[in-house]
């Protein structure tokens, strides 16, 4: 029976290092030598898309090498599950985790890689006041616990960030780096992240963005209209906007942003109608003057059109011929091939001009959609609107928290790149508006979308929300409701299961020199004093990369509790004790079991080392299940 977590390497989060390596290996196995990369073998191999310049374009600055590294480095936290906290646990699909955001994108690699279509982020704007970092990472779970006021500790306070502390854009970026090299792993293939920022650090984000991103998958950069009135407080101008950066995991097709039109917009806009619904009239002739006959030729052919406006491909009585000429003479184009004018002659019509005749496509209303405009005016985007909804849901004029952004704002950028099942993720959630726009968008729409948030437990000083992650979880109740409230035949998901950033359950074997008898005390059971069950079950999902919303199971078998995890992936009894005579009927009845849930497909099966009486109990509880088909049994 193999151990699943033996030592320090395996009580932590997936090695990104280990991972970069194992792929480099399996594309240039010649590039290493006893195990270690040569370079000399790998710059022959990859020819000239080596750079080996001293000067190279990009973004550089103190500690960048640091942050990098920081982002390899796996966490040894883990993720505990909070029932109580949550709405609708067993069944929901949404997710909202307290904790340093860093931490818990390293926690969520194995699970979440490639599994998620958007992003959202409002991270600190760096205006001097904001949470921006943590400047300790001598042990960074414990020193989050004690940042946070978890555990005691020195009672050191979240870093703002004077900029008159001389590494004012250097502290930023060092925050900010690691988390989006951890971030697009998360992205799938053809995923997307939107980062709200101003001017402060416009520029060096786009910079950061091109060196995690690849310049290529620059999508746009958007001015948000966010404060009609101006910012009063500004030393020169109002400010009045903010930007908003796009970037994709990989190069998208055109089109890939578009939204469907609004009921107002198509009544306004298409106002012919026949057998088929509303219509408008969109000309054949390709209208930007840079394509033509110069250019493409074989899109320069004549039509014929009758006095009762049909378009044939013909020359026939009473038909005028019609080539895409503009008005001074200039031969055009058409927009479409004659093959698929062929196909498509009942959706063309013909109408007189100013005494010249146009051919026109009945362009369709059903599935019209519209482009966002780089400039986002729309009032509703305003942060006041943000701040007016909050305050609705909260039933106060207080402000608890400050400038949420608005829920329309959130839901035209949701709605452009995701659809069924897709999740959403935030992480730095604030007050929730991402997961709210998206609980409002599914019972607008009907498309079940899923969050998942990520928030510190940023101290407020209030007494009604000690923390900013309190007003987070709250937020998601009383939204909830309301949806739910105005909409009581919705049947979609307006949960959301809560967990919190802590230390691993599996004490790492790290001994005092001068107490090894206490340490020794302490590895024959390893799991952490306090540690419940549900516990250890959730860091097995992390660490064996199953979805913490994952369906789970649990029997008695043989007097002993098993729970099986996503019908039969991963099975697990955690019991305390096990003993020679349990194990036949135990073995037995989960090789049962699983046959009867998953039709014999394979599984992991763990079991709790310290609880067997003796190595012959955990054998034949092993041998038993290899005969069954079930070979990856393991311990911890």
């Amino acid at each position: 029976m193999k151990k699943l977590l033996n030592g320090a390497p395996e009580t932590r989060s997936a090695d990104a290092i280990d991972e970069n390596i194992d792929r480099l290996k399996a594309l240039f196995p010649e590039a290493f030598a006893e195990g270690k990369v040569d370079f000399d073998v790998l710059r022959q191999l990859l020819g000239d898309a080596v750079d080996d310049s001293d000067e190279k374009y990009g973004l550089n600055w103190h500690g960048k090498r640091h942050a990098r590294q920081l982002a390899l480095t796996p966490s040894t936290g883990t993720l505990r599950p909070c029932p109580d906290d949550s709405v609708d646990w067993d069944a929901t699909q949404n997710l909202m985790i307290e904790g340093d955001n860093l931490e818990v994108l390293k926690l969520l690699q194995k699970s979440y890689a490639g599994k998620v279509k958007l992003i959202y982020i409002d991270p600190p704007y760096n205006t001097g006041h904001d949470f921006v970092y943590s400047d300790n990472y001598r042990d960074t779970i414990k020193n989050y616990l004690e940042l946070t006021g978890q555990i005691d500790g020195e009672n050191r306070k979240l870093s703002s960030n004077a900029e008159s502390s001389g590494r004012f854009h250097t502290d930023w970026l060092n925050m900010i780096y690691p988390r989006l090299r951890l971030a697009r792993d998360l992205l799938a293939k053809d995923g997307v992240i939107f980062i709200s920022i101003d001017e402060t650090e416009l520029p060096n984000l786009r910079l950061v963005m091109d060196d995690v991103f690849g310049s290529e998958n620059q999508v746009v950069t958007l001015t948000v209209l966010c404060n009609p009135r101006g910012r009063a407080q500004d030393k020169h101008f109002a400010t009045t906007h903010e930007y908003l950066v796009c970037y994709s995991r990989s190069i998208l097709e055109k089109g890939a942003f578009e939204v469907p039109k609004d009921l107002d917009q198509i009544q306004k806009e298409y106002s012919h109608t026949d057998d088929r619904g509303r219509y408008r009239h969109l000309e054949l002739r390709n209208t930007h003057r840079e394509f033509g006959k110069h250019n493409r030729p074989n899109l320069y052919y004549p039509l014929f059109a009758a006095e009762d406006g049909t378009v044939s491909t013909k020359a026939g009585k009473g038909r005028t011929q019609v080539f895409p000429d503009w008005n001074d003479g200039f031969e055009g184009c058409w927009t479409w091939g004659l093959p698929k004018v062929r196909a498509n002659l009942n959706e063309l019509l013909a109408r007189k001009v100013s005494g010249r005749t146009k051919i026109y496509v009945k362009d369709r209303a059903e599935g019209a959609t519209r482009m966002l405009k780089t400039i986002m005016t729309d009032k509703a985007y305003a942060t006041d609107k943000g701040q007016k909804t909050f305050n609705e849901l909260f039933e106060t004029k207080i402000k608890i928290f400050e400038s949420p952004k608005s829920l329309r704002f959130l839901s035209d950028l949701i709605a452009t790149r995701t659809n069924e099942k897709d999740t959403v993720m935030d992480f730095f959630a604030g007050s929730g508006t991402a997961a709210h726009s998206v609980m409002a968008l599914n019972a607008s729409d009907g498309i079940q979308r899923k969050f998942l948030l990520v928030q510190l437990p940023e101290p407020t000083r209030r007494k009604d929300y000690g923390t900013v992650s309190e007003i987070t979880k709250e937020r998601l109740r009383r939204a909830g409701a309301k949806i739910k409230e105005e909409n009581p035949d919705y049947e979609g998901d307006l949960g959301f299961r809560v967990f919190k950033l802590d230390q691993s359950n599996i004490r790492a074997w790290d001994p005092a020199p001068d107490d090894l008898e206490s340490a020794l005390r302490d590895a024959i059971d390893h799991i952490r004093p306090g540690r419940t069950e549900q516990d250890i079950l959730y860091e097995l999902l992390l660490k064996l990369g199953l979805d913490l919303c994952a369906p789970i199971e649990t029997r008695e078998v043989a007097g002993k509790t098993v729970h099986s995890v996503g019908g039969g992936t991963l099975i697990a009894c955690l019991d305390e004790r096990i003993t020679s005579e349990d194990a036949e009927a135990l073995a037995s009845g989960i090789a049962d079991w699983h046959a009867e849930a998953t039709h014999g497909s394979d599984a992991t099966v763990i079991f709790r080392d310290s609880a067997f009486a003796d190595d012959i109990a955990k054998t034949n509880v092993a041998a038993i299940l290899n005969q069954r088909g079930l070979k990856n049994v393991r311990s911890l």
